[in-house]
């Protein structure tokens, strides 16, 4: 069997989490600078090899202020750690378009294994012949569980940021 190397397309993807805020909203951000590769035997993405590489240090939630305090030794210590990786180790087919992707994640010093949902979009040819594939992937941690422990208890209770992290992540690939 040939294998088929996919990259993404940073211009039509995204990296995006979501994290509550004061125990009742949820502040969204995203990784600006990433990269991603998907390797298949052929054009079948069963038992496909993901991985991932993102900039700590490009994270984005619309407020330089708390960007840099994401990027502080509070959370990330993008100084330290200055990148998150995760590596796959299974990507099962579940149905016609939804698949469980299994790998490391690695953040902050720690690595751990996590399960995510994909739900694969199909391939289809770009206007200039391109053959590209797309996925939605979801899924949560606890931010504790990688270290990240900073937070601040609120007046009336509770504390100001949350410890689930929900992904939130769109990407498309290039056949390459």
């Amino acid at each position: 069997m040939s294998t088929t190397k996919w990259s993404v397309d940073p211009t039509h993807s995204e990296i995006g989490f979501k994290v509550k805020h004061m125990m009742f909203t949820n502040v969204s951000g995203s990784f600006q600078n990433f990269e991603a590769t998907v390797m298949t035997e052929d054009e079948n993405f069963e038992n496909a090899d993901v991985t991932f590489s993102g900039d700590v240090s490009s994270v984005n939630t619309g407020n330089a202020d708390r960007d840099k305090h994401l990027q502080s030794p509070d959370f990330f210590d993008a100084e330290q750690f200055p990148k998150i990786t995760f590596q796959s180790t299974s990507f099962k087919k579940e149905s016609d378009d939804e698949y469980i992707l299994i790998g490391d994640l690695s953040l902050h010093g720690v690595s751990k294994p996590v399960t995510l949902n994909v739900e694969f979009g199909g391939t289809a040819k770009d206007p200039w012949g391109n053959l590209k594939a797309g996925m939605s992937i979801t899924g949560k941690i606890n931010r504790k569980d990688w270290g990240l422990s900073w937070n601040a208890g609120l007046e009336a209770g509770g504390v100001l940021v949350g410890e689930e992290v929900k992904f939130n992540i769109e990407l498309q690939f290039v056949k390459q």
